[in-house]
This record gives C-alpha cells, sequence and structure tokens, in this order.
C-alpha cells in the first residue's frame, strides 16, 4: 500500500507523523511510503533519514496523493481537495469537529481519529492523548522555570539561603503527574489537586502534597469518580469549595500549573482573577487548557501576558515545542493502530475490533460520529 506523510502547515505544528523509525517497519511490511521533502525537519527527521528507511522523498501532492495518509492534526480544506476520494485519513483529527468530519466525509475520506480511542489497557500503547499529555507536563515546568525569575530548588550560598519555588498543579492526569515529577526532580515543592480521588495515591508518590476538598453528596462522590478515564464537570457547591481551596494555597505559590481538560467541552475554571490578583509579584501560570478556554480566565491563548504581576503563559500546543520525542513517541502510537488495521492485503477496518470502531469519524461518504 502506498503511505503517504504530509509536511505539517498548521500554525505552529513541528511535528511529524512518521519517523526513520517507524518508516523501516512500514516498509520492511511491504508498503511503499512517500514522504514531503522537509517534512519532519523541525523534528530532527531529514530526508535522508528517511530515505535511509526506504521512503521515496516527494511532493505534498505526492504524500496527500496516497491510498494511505499519515497526519499529526487535521487537514485544511487545501490539503483535503489533494487527496483521493477513498483514501484513508489517520491522525489527531478532533473528533468533536463536526464541521471537520462533514469535509472529510464529502470527500470520500476514510477518517480515524485516534483521540477517540478508548481509555483501555489494550489501547495503551496508542494512546495518543497520554503520549502528547505526558511532553505537554513536562515542557509547562520548564516553561515555568523559564519564566520564574527566582531558582527552582533550594540553594545555600556564601550570600545567604535561596528557598525552594512552591508549584501548585491542578488537574493529576497524564499531563499533572507529569509535571509533577519533574518539578520535584527540580528541587520544587509541589501540592497538587484533582477531583478524582483515586490519584492521591499517585500525586503523593510522586512526592507531592494532596490538596482535598472532601466530598459532601452522592452526586459529588460520583461525578469524581469520571468516566473513560476522564474528569467530569462537579457540581457548584464542590467547585466553589476547591476554589476556596486553590485560592488560599495559589496565594502561597510561586508557580501555579492549571492542566484540567474535559474532550468536547469548554475547560473549567479553577484559577479565578481574584485569586491572580493575590499572588506574588513574579508568580507564574501556565495555563494547559488555553486552547479550550483557559483555566484561568486572565490567560490568552498562544499569548505570554503579564496581568497583576504575574506572568500567564497560555502556549496551546506544548507537544509541539517538543518536537524530536514528540513525533517519535506519535508516530508509535500510529503504527500501532495499523498493526489493527493494515496488512500486506491493504486496509482493513474491522468494526468488531472495539478501538477502531472507536477511531472511525467518516465512510463511504458519510460522517460515523456526530457529536451534539
Amino acid at each position: 500500500m502506498l503511505i503517504g506523510v504530509p509536511l505539517e502547515t498548521h500554525a505552529g505544528e513541528t511535528r511529524v507523523a512518521a519517523t526513520a523509525e517507524t518508516v523501516k517497519k512500514l516498509v520492511g511490511q511491504g508498503h511503499q511510503v512517500v514522504v514531503q521533502s522537509g517534512a519532519g525537519v523541525n523534528a530532527s527527521q531529514t530526508d535522508s533519514a528517511f530515505e535511509a528507511a526506504g521512503a521515496k522523498i516527494g511532493t505534498a501532492a505526492d504524500a496527500f496523493g496516497a491510498e494511505l495518509v499519515l497526519k499529526v492534526v487535521a487537514p485544511s480544506e487545501a490539503e483535503l481537495a489533494q487527496m483521493k476520494p477513498g483514501a484513508v485519513l489517520i491522525g489527531m483529527l478532533n473528533p468533536f469537529d463536526n464541521d471537520n468530519i462533514a469535509r472529510m466525509a464529502e470527500r470520500g475520506i476514510t477518517a480515524f481519529a485516534l483521540e477517540a480511542a478508548p481509555r483501555t489497557s489494550r489501547a495503551q500503547s496508542l494512546d495518543v492523548l497520554s503520549s502528547q499529555a505526558n511532553i505537554a507536563g513536562y515542557k509547562a515546568v520548564m516553561l515555568a522555570a523559564n519564566h520564574y525569575p527566582r531558582f527552582m530548588p533550594m540553594l545555600m550560598t556564601a550570600a545567604g539561603t535561596v528557598k525552594a519555588a512552591r508549584v501548585l498543579i491542578l488537574g493529576a492526569g497524564v499531563a499533572g503527574l507529569q509535571a509533577i515529577a519533574t518539578a520535584k526532580r527540580l528541587g520544587a515543592v509541589i501540592e497538587a489537586s484533582d477531583v478524582r480521588p483515586a490519584v492521591k495515591e499517585q500525586i503523593e508518590s510522586l512526592g507531592a502534597k494532596f490538596v482535598d476538598v472532601p466530598y459532601e453528596t452522592d452526586e459529588e462522590r460520583e461525578c469524581a469518580e469520571g468516566v473513560g478515564g476522564y474528569a467530569r464537570p462537579m457540581p457548584a457547591s464542590w467547585m466553589e469549595r476547591q476554589a476556596k481551596a486553590v485560592h488560599e494555597r495559589a496565594k502561597q505559590a510561586d508557580i501555579v500549573i492549571t492542566t484540567a481538560l474535559i474532550p468536547g467541552r469548554k475547560a473549567p475554571t479553577l484559577l479565578h482573577e481574584a485569586t491572580v490578583q493575590e499572588m506574588k509579584p513574579g508568580s507564574v501560570v501556565i495555563d494547559l487548557a488555553a486552547a479550550q478556554g483557559g483555566n484561568c480566565p486572565l490567560t490568552e491563548a498562544g499569548q505570554v501576558v503579564i496581568k497583576h504581576g504575574v506572568t500567564l503563559v497560555g502556549h496551546t500546543n506544548l507537544a509541539a515545542m517538543v518536537p524530536a520525542d514528540a513525533s517519535a513517541l506519535y508516530a508509535r502510537n500510529l503504527l500501532d493502530f495499523l498493526k489493527l488495521t493494515l496488512s500486506a492485503e491493504g486496509f482493513k477496518v474491522n468494526l468488531e475490533d472495539d478501538i477502531v470502531a472507536a477511531c472511525l469519524m467518516c465512510r463511504d461518504g458519510q460522517a460515523v460520529r456526530k457529536n451534539g
């Protein structure tokens, strides 16, 4: 089968959907791979490395004209127009974007959005959300360290002792847990909060203190358990109590990293303006939910701003700021998905496989998944 890997043209996107490592495995299985010239340069994957792995270097038209196209993010309308009806498209296509799914269906594309994979142990190796969130959590701490005008660890010097930075992490999913681990390595004192009681042990095992907000009703406890590995929107009563706890700890913190996301919904507000107003001058907020409205209303997507003396960082694609490793992990995710669908005989859509069925967005001119 002819597999195409185009250059990502979305603003700020530096990742690539295949690496020399994964191309070599696809070629070894008997497939042809065409990579657009320069597709991997930003991710430290050169054209010569792809050629050495057995790929052909071509144009955008060559890559998009393949039977199977591997992408990082959804193609633009101009890119979609270069794809052949009946072609297969796999990538992080945003399963909650109905208009995008409709455009792909209209083009006759069979499209799979890997973000829609179920959160099961069997699907872990192709969990793109986790692989990229892991990188985002690491990069969030590194960005915080860059913007923070002091040291992160405690230092004892001849000129005096420097206190360790106090870091508050809101949301202890994959990104939050990696942020805890990274901040710990840098010597910070860490507190972390999450609506799910099950993560308390994980937070404490990484060396952070758990900010506990007790549940007062069965409804609060049920919502906190989450669904499919994701948190659910919490009742207003619990959110009010959490806001008070966060407010008090954020006033003492030097760095706050917010990571709370709910798929298909606006990000919940965790850090209110009144809290930011009382934070220390020079404090830093890294808002990983900036692309979905932000966990702080003062965050500006794609911008770094200073408000009330606090630096608010609203980068919307932190994984793309670590493109080499982000691409390597993402390409392996794709390869593991292809193990379920691609063979020497071609591409097969096996709807009896729960992972394949969950990721399928459109087929035969029809949208399979529609939200809202």
